[in-house]
Order: structure tokens, then C-alpha cells, then sequence
């Protein structure tokens, strides 16, 4: 900037390679990275990016264009595959963000960008960002909504962070000139910690591990990680992103492998652990113990015996529980559910390696629904945290950018100010978008709030909950500070057309229950009535488990209840869950045939009526839930928990009559009170059990009755097996007990033929 004759200051005349230059001068002093922000005509700020690479002068195979459009000599992305970015480094990282812009892309790339690097965004005018719709928007705009009906908050919010943010250059393509210049030089350290090689008689791995170290902190890391050298061992390793964690644990796991162990490494996606296998990789070939020929990108052979390999989250935890199996490295840990990662803690030793702050998940969410359990296990638990930054240095102002513009470090309130929260105490209230944006503590709280109900937060979810025309939240504060959340979701209320397009197979965003109950399930008028699905439901943890939950859902029930038709819920069924939400007055009508490829789990599906409309929804889909379910579980649900069978059928809602006729009823009686056999007559044992399972508290069964009736009348799994797994002593004493589990049954259920038949036995 410079000032005019009358002191006045104003813009600087553009001149982008010497900007550029400028910029990548001071980064590559300080080893921090730049943000040069290019705004206006398209094609104006991609003449304007060339430019920034001349002045910047870097290499051609340093730079990358994330863009849709095509013909540049530089390596290009389309904006759906910036993923593939992550785990790598470049100099110069350009996000053309006039054309299918997602806040997801933009934490991509950000993190791409090397010390010393430059990050280049082209946009529209900054001043008419806002309004600006592509094809992101239009993803946003599910039906019944229209495009037209999407928000801009989250782009202007953008602008605000582009406009304030040190570090950040603001070119105006349109006048020519440069708002703002970037530079920055405050707060820049230049001292970071020289990592340290234990001394021998300390360390148990090689000393060329320490020496691939870059950080003290990751010194430390490894040091630590040794433990996975001893059975009964947990390491949990946490870091912001950009701290060499993954490194790491590839140290560690080449480490392992040049002793001759076994070690298995899971992570969300493949893509996930490649850096650990990149440094395992070049540890073993440093070592010389690299078996030749034996190395692809998710496997890796030693020449003493020792491995490493790659095992999807859903198999991981009976791979590592093998008796080949020494230890197991479970990296981006805070993405996996908590149901997968307590099936990690049976194998010998396990290192948890999570990120606290960063695109790849939330390390708060790990600490708070899993670590507690982790410490209750029979491992010895160590932790270490990494603090230093790997790629650039500490105080890097893209980096702060980015946690800010994304949220990427969003919390909920500190404990202490919840602490004493109580369904007495809170206030229900609605937090629209514009409250959110006009109070930014409030919105950090709110959406930290949110990354803790699940197990996998985007910044796109940032985007959809300041703009998306379905979407609305609601909350519980007390003393002004948000104590439990609940996103809800608006579907249905669809026209003919679109139920019929949906009914033959189209999808429909943003309308997930009409969309399963139509096209699934085949019923063509789900789509009629207006619903709102509880997308995410959180309770601040210093008070979880005290009844908020549920106070907010009644507050929800209450407010929705003349102005929709049903409210709904889609879930990772487990047992827990289940019951929350049937306590809650919710029934569930659905259980997916295929589990979830990240969790694991099978989803449920449940719904609580407000109107007529719904209460027909809810009753036929309850109804249809419990006529196939049987044979459901006999076919594509023979791997369910049977816990999770139990309690999606007690929260079934619905009056099941097993309806068996005379003779059928002689046949049960007869293998329970007398000398008949189950096998005569499966059909008529497996609508008792029906009965009795959708209405648990009508006779008296024992829990492992009852999953003795799912795995073997249900589930129909071979007497061997389900004597071994529910801890009978023989298939016969299994056979007698559930003989016995059917007497109660009988007495309950059955009518004067059944009494008759029950009183020659007895």
C-alpha cells in the first residue's frame, strides 16, 4: 500500500510476479507459507497464477492446479480429487474456486503446500462471492429446495477471514490492484527443538530411525512407541496435522518388521496410511533388510521374518487379535467409531495415532468417547503428543487460517462452565445461521460440538449448516453456553414426480428416509409426508449421561409437533443407541442388509409419528419391518449382533402376533414342556420368538435366552456354534435351554389349545 498526496492510503498497482516474489521470499525465509488471494475474472486470475509461478520461480513439477479447467503444462486436479493431495507436498498449490468450490477441497489442498510454498486462490469479487453459485451450492439445494434457496454465509464468512487474516495478499483483478500485500514477519520463531537419539543402553530401535527423525517431538513419538515391542501395550500418539505422527509410526513399523514381528496398520482409507508405509518402506531399504521384490504400497516383507500390511478398519481387529499378529498401528484413529476401535484392544500391543486438529478428523471426539474406555482396558496406556510443526514453521499463518476459516479447531465450552448443567437448568433454543455468524464463539461452540457426535466431520458440514435450505439446529444452553446440539434435517413433502423418479431408482439428496422407504422398501408414497431427521445429536461430555439428550428431544417433539408429520433417525445400530432412542418414543422400522464400509455396523432406522400421516408411515413400515425381519435375519443379517437384534426388534413399536394355529402350538408346547423337537416346525418357534422379542416385557427371559433365541431360532446358526459362543457345555444342554426359553413363552402366548396340550405334561 502506499498513501497519496492528501496521506490517504490506497491500493497498490498490481504486479503479480513481483507480489509473488515478494511472498516467496518471505516464506522461504521464515520456512512458513503465504496465501495470495486472486479475485475477479477467471480467466484473469489464472493469467494472474502463471505469474505467481514465474515470480515465485518455481519448478514446473512443484505446482499444481486444482481447477476443472483443462490445458495446463502443470499437474492438474479436478476439484473431486483433491483428495489426492493429502500426504503430499508442493511448492505452489493453486484452488481455482470459481467452479465447484467445497470447503472440503480447500482443507485439502491447504495442507499440500510445503514450507516456504505459496497457496494461490482465484475467486470471484470477493464483494459478490456470496452470491455465488455453483455446483457445490447445488448439492446443498436437495429437494424440494432450490438452488436459489441456498445461503452464502459460509463464503462471506470466508471473505471476512481472507480480509483480516495476517499472511494473506488480496489482489482486485478487476481494478488492477493490490488491497493487501500479505506481508507478514511477527511471531515467527526460528528455534525449534534438534531431535535427540536416546543413548543405546535406552533405545531398543535402530539409531537410524531417530536419525530419519525431524522434530524432538517425533523423537519422543518413537521413543515411545517402542513400547509396542511388549504385549499388553498401548501407545496413543496425538498431533494437529503437519507434525509427523503418521512418519512416525511408519518409523515404528519398519522398526518392528527389521526385528522379525508382524505388524497390521488400519486407518479410515488406504490412502490414510500411505505415509506410514512410505517411511517403513525407506527404513527397511536404509536397514537393508527390504526383502526384494516384496514391496507394493500396502505391504511391505523383511528379510528377518518381520512384515507390515494393510487391513481395512472393518477386519483389523481379528487380524491383530491372530496369533501371527505383534502389534497393531491404527493411524487417524479419531475417524474410526468407537465400536471398531475397542476391537483393536485384543491384540498384543496397539498404538493409536489420532489428529487433535486437522482435516482427516477430530482428536477431541477420540479422547472423549474412547479414551476413558481405553483406560479401563487391561493395556498399559502411555500417550504422546506432537506440537512442532513438520512441513513449516511454527506460527505459519495458513495455518492458522485454515483451523479458522474451517473450524478445524472448533470446541465446546470448557467443563468447568457445564459442569453443573442439569435438565432443570438448560434453555432450549433455536440457533439460526445468521445467530451463529454474528456471535463466532458461539458458532466454534456449537459446531465443536458436532464434531463430537461423529466420528467423521467435514468442513463441508461447516458449509451445510450455515447454508443449507433443509438443515436447522437446535440446543440446549445453560448460563448462555451450549450444552447439547441436535442438526435436523427437513425431507419429504416431495411432488408426484419426484416419489416416482425415487421409486425407480433416482436418488434424492438430502431426503435419506423417503429415499431407503421408496426405493428400498417400495413404498412410493414415503416421500408424502414432511419429516425431520435428526442428523446429529451431542451432549457436552462433562455432562453426558444426565438426561439432556433426551430434554432436548422432548423440546424438539414439542415444537415439531403441528408442523411436521414425523420425526426420524438413521444410526450405527448398537444396543446402546437402540434403546436411547426407544426410550425416546422412537420405533424402529429398518435395519440395513449391508454394514457400513468405515463402521462396521449395520444402520437402523426409526421414526416417532406427529400426525396422522406419520403415524400411517410409521405403522405400515413397523408392521413390514417385523413380517420380514425373520427371514432377514436368517439370510443377510446371520452376522448381526444378536444384542443389536434385540434391541432393534424391542424397539420395533409395533403388536406382533406370532398367530400359530392348533397344531403349531402343539408342536411348541411339545418341545417345551414335552418330548418334541424344534425342527419340526421352525416356522411357528420363529414368530413366538418374534412376539416375544417386540414385546420383551411381557414374559420373563433371561438376556442369554434371548440371544438364544436370535442366533439359533432367527439366525439359524448351527448348535455347535451358538452353544460355543453363548457358553453352553454341549449342543444338548443348549437344545434343553431352549426348550426352556420357550415355556414362558408358551404360558404368555397361548391360548386353550396350547393350555391343554402344556397340562398332559405338567
Amino acid at each position: 500500500m502506499t498513501r497519496s498526496g492528501d496521506g490517504a492510503r490506497r491500493p497498490d498497482t498490481l504486479d503479480s510476479e513481483s507480489l509473488a516474489a515478494a511472498r516467496r521470499d518471505e516464506a522461504m525465509a521464515t520456512n512458513q507459507r503465504r496465501l495470495l488471494v486472486f479475485a475477479g475474472d477467471r480467466d484473469a486470475g489464472i493469467d494472474a497464477a502463471f505469474d505467481v509461478v514465474r515470480g515465485a520461480d518455481v519448478p514446473d513439477d512443484e505446482v499444481t492446479f486444482v481447477t476443472s479447467r483443462e490445458g495446463f503444462r502443470f499437474e492438474r486436479l479436478d476439484p473431486r480429487h483433491a483428495s489426492s493431495l493429502l500426504g503430499t507436498t508442493r511448492t505452489v498449490v493453486v484452488l481455482d474456486a470459481h467452479e465447484s468450490f467445497s470447503p472440503n477441497a480447500l482443507g485439502r489442498v491447504a495442507g499440500a503446500v510445503d514450507g516456504g510454498g505459496l497457496l494461490v486462490l482465484l475467486t470471484p469479487s470477493l464483494d459478490e462471492w456470496a452470491s455465488h453459485r455453483d455446483s457445490f451450492d447445488e448439492r446443498l439445494a436437495v429437494p424440494p429446495f432450490g438452488v436459489d434457496d441456498v445461503a452464502g454465509r459460509f463464503r462471506a464468512r470466508l471473505v471476512s477471514t481472507l480480509r483480516d487474516h495476517p499472511g494473506v495478499a488480496l489482489v482486485d483483478l478487476e481494478n488492477q490492484t493490490v488491497e493487501r500485500d500479505g506481508s507478514y514477519t511477527q511471531g515467527i520463531s526460528f528455534e525449534t527443538p534438534v531431535p535427540s537419539i536416546p543413548r543405546d543402553a535406552d533405545r531398543r530401535f535402530p539409531r537410524r530411525a531417530y536419525e530419519d527423525c525431524l522434530t524432538a517431538d517425533q523423537s519422543d513419538a518413537l521413543s515411545a512407541l517402542e513400547a509396542l515391542r511388549r504385549t499388553g501395550q498401548a501407545v496413543v500418539v496425538e498431533a494437529d496435522r503437519g507434525r509427523g505422527k503418521s512418519s512416525a509410526a511408519g518409523l515404528a513399523a519398519g522398526s518392528l518388521a527389521a526385528e522379525g514381528r508382524t505388524v497390521v496398520v488400519t486407518a479410515p482409507d488406504e490412502r490414510n496410511a500411505a505415509e506410514v508405509f512410505v517411511r517403513a518402506e525407506r527404513l527397511l531399504s536404509t536397514l537393508g533388510t527390504l526383502a526384494d521384490g516384496s514391496a507394493d504400497d500396502y505391504h511391505l516383507s523383511a528379510t528377518t521374518g518381520g512384515c507390515i500390511s494393510y487391513v481395512p478398519p472393518t477386519e483389523a481387529g481379528a487380524a491383530a487379535a491372530s496369533a501371527e499378529t505383534d502389534a497393531l498401528v491404527v493411524d487417524e484413529a479419531a475417524a474410526l467409531p468407537v465400536r471398531l476401535l475397542e476391537s483393536f484392544l485384543d491384540t498384543p500391543a496397539v498404538a493409536f495415532c489420532t489428529t487433535v486438529r486437522g482435516y482427516e478428523g477430530a482428536g477431541r471426539g477420540f479422547a472423549v468417547r474412547f479414551r476413558d474406555r481405553l483406560d479401563d482396558s487391561d493395556h498399559d496406556v502411555s500417550s504422546v503428543r506432537l506440537a512442532d510443526p513438520i512441513r513449516y514453521a511454527a506460527g505459519d499463518p495458513v495455518e492458522s487460517w485454515a483451523f479458522r476459516a474451517l473450524l478445524l479447531d472448533a470446541r465446546p465450552p470448557v467443563d468447568q462452565l457445564v459442569a453443573d448443567a442439569t435438565p432443570e437448568t438448560v434453555s432450549y433454543r433455536t440457533l439460526t445461521p445468521d445467530d451463529l455468524l454474528a456471535d463466532e464463539h458461539r458458532l466454534r461452540e456449537a459446531f465443536g460440538l458436532l464434531v463430537l457426535a461423529h466420528y467423521r466431520t467435514e468442513p463441508d458440514d461447516l458449509a451445510r449448516l450455515l447454508d443449507a435450505p433443509n438443515l436447522t439446529l437446535r440446543a440446549l444452553t445453560h448460563d448462555g453456553r451450549i450444552v447439547s446440539v441436535a442438526l435436523l434435517a427437513r425431507e419429504g413433502g416431495l411432488d408426484a414426480e419426484t416419489r416416482r423418479h425415487m421409486y425407480d431408482g433416482g436418488r434424492i439428496r438430502g431426503n435419506m428416509l423417503p429415499d431407503v422407504f421408496t426405493s428400498q422398501l417400495r413404498d412410493e408414497d414415503a416421500g408424502v409426508p414432511v419429516g425431520y431427521r435428526v442428523m446429529r445429536i451431542a451432549t457436552h461430555h462433562a455432562v453426558r449421561s444426565s438426561g439432556l439428550g433426551s430434554r432436548l428431544l422432548s423440546e424438539i417433539r414439542a415444537e415439531f409437533e403441528t408442523d411436521a408429520d414425523y420425526l426420524g433417525v438413521g444410526f450405527g445400530a448398537t444396543p446402546e443407541l437402540l434403546s436411547f432412542w426407544r426410550e425416546n418414543d422412537y420405533g424402529c422400522v429398518h435395519l440395513s442388509t449391508t454394514r457400513n464400509d468405515t463402521s462396521g455396523e449395520y444402520s437402523a432406522l426409526m421414526l416417532h409419528p406427529l400426525s396422522d400421516l406419520g403415524r400411517e408411515l410409521h405403522d405400515r413400515h413397523a408392521d413390514w419391518f417385523c413380517d420380514r425381519i425373520g427371514d432377514v435375519l436368517g439370510d443377510a443379517l446371520s452376522d448381526l449382533d444378536p444384542d443389536v437384534a434385540r434391541a432393534a426388534l424391542a424397539a420395533a413399536d409395533t403388536d406382533y402376533d406370532a398367530d400359530l394355529s392348533a397344531y403349531e402350538w402343539r408342536v411348541v408346547v411339545g418341545a417345551s414342556y414335552g418330548p418334541g423337537l424344534y425342527t419340526t416346525a421352525p416356522g411357528a418357534f420363529r414368530r413366538l420368538a418374534l412376539a416375544h422379542l417386540t414385546s420383551p416385557g411381557r414374559a420373563s427371559l433371561s438376556a442369554r435366552a434371548e440371544r438364544l433365541l436370535v442366533r439359533k431360532v432367527l439366525q439359524t446358526r448351527p448348535w455347535p456354534d451358538v452353544a460355543d459362543e453363548l457358553d453352553f457345555h454341549s449342543t444338548a444342554q443348549a437344545m434343553r435351554a431352549l426348550g426352556d426359553a420357550y415355556e414362558p413363552l408358551v404360558d404368555e402366548y397361548g391360548g386353550d389349545a396350547a393350555r391343554e396340550e402344556r397340562d398332559r405334561f405338567l
